[in-house]
């Protein structure tokens, strides 16, 4: 059975997804023969024979930009024929898993594509679910660094194979977040999640009560809202209105200026922006305020456009890099689950 590297993302961000599979395969010294239809949700590489461990070491190296999670392993396994209706797909999953991957596993996933169409797996997806957790429960330790996972692209064959464990925190990489009743919209969604993926376990250490924070574009107040719930100071910087209780927050100093001409009278420990301007144009923007030190930690959307998205979040990470050279930095960009035509950058100063 082949080697396969299995990518998810978000409809309609195939290529994109493929691109991050070609740069790992660079760092590993590998050829990959990439499957990449448009609107699938996912992203299948053929491995050749490359030894496991370095696919996941050149993934550590070139973390992915567009793919929301990433396993590698072996398929596809056949489940069932076409036209099999009541057939037992757990045994040959179950065979699948013993010929592709090697206990302990801190967990196992059964997943499917992020689709309409792959949603209707999800009944299977269950039942399939509880079977293995009942037939691996020996396999499985809290303290494995490896997680299993099962793929389902169809009803009929299946991709397996394991991820590190700290790279993938939610199934298919999707968060189980809900909207809080009293953010003043959705885009509070976008904040929390980055905080979850660009923070992890050090959140409460590097985002705490009694830290100021800049909102650069911040009305009607999503982020601003995610950022006082934590007992952040907020100044939020927008010449439009907040809307609901954040509006009145003791927390939150609302000033109506330009988000790319106002500064702070003394740096803060947070810089958040999620202004609609042309990335590159962001990206200076938050770099400039990085390289004077009027922040230690940002996070910022950058919009993409509809054509050469991966270009261009090249772009503005290099215009990040020339800005910030001879600063000791770090820079991630992912494009979440709750992003669309856009990704978040998360930038921390030494």
């Amino acid at each position: 059975m082949q080697a396969a590297l299995v990518a998810y993302c978000r409809a309609g961000f195939e290529g994109e997804a493929a691109a991050d599979l070609h740069r790992a395969a660079t760092r590993a010294r590998a050829a990959v023969e990439v499957e990449a239809r448009a609107g699938q949700g996912y992203v299948i590489a053929a491995a050749g024979d490359t030894e496991r461990g370095r696919w996941h070491s050149a993934l550590e190296a070139a973390p992915p930009i567009f793919a929301r999670s990433v396993f590698v392993g072996a398929g596809p396994y056949e489940l069932a024929t076409a036209h099999a209706q009541r057939v037992d797909r757990a045994t040959p999953l179950l065979a699948a898993i013993g010929a592709a991957a090697s206990p302990p596993w801190r967990s196992v996933w059964v997943e499917y594509p992020d689709t309409n169409e792959g949603k209707s797996l999800s009944p299977l997806a269950r039942a399939l679910q509880a079977r293995l957790d009942g037939a691996l429960g020996t396999a499985f330790d809290s303290r494995a660094g490896m997680r299993l996972h099962a793929f389902l692209p169809d009803g009929r064959t299946a991709f397996v194979g394991a991820s590190r464990a700290r790279d993938n925190d939610w199934p298919m990489g999707i968060p189980r977040l809900r909207m809080p009743g009293g953010a003043p919209s959705r885009s509070t969604l976008k904040l929390a999640e980055a905080f979850d993926v660009f923070l992890g376990e050090r959140s409460h250490e590097l985002l705490r009560a009694g830290m100021r924070a800049v909102d650069l574009g911040a009305a009607p107040g999503g982020w601003t809202w995610q950022l006082a719930q934590r007992g952040v100071a907020v100044t939020a910087v927008d010449n439009g209105p907040l809307r609901g209780a954040v509006r009145d927050d003791p927390l939150v100093t609302h000033v109506r200026e330009d988000a790319f001409r106002w500064r702070p009278r003394r740096p803060v420990e947070w810089l958040v922006c999620d202004v609609v301007e042309q990335p590159i144009r962001v990206a200076t923007l938050v770099a400039q305020w990085m390289a004077r030190g009027d922040a230690r930690r940002a996070i910022f959307n950058l919009k993409l456009p509809m054509k050469r998205r991966y270009d261009e979040v090249r772009r503005c990470a290099a215009r990040v890099e020339e800005l910030l050279a001879g600063t000791r930095h770090a820079l991630a960009v992912r494009h979440l689950y709750h992003d669309r035509e856009e990704v978040t950058a998360y930038l921390a100063r030494d």
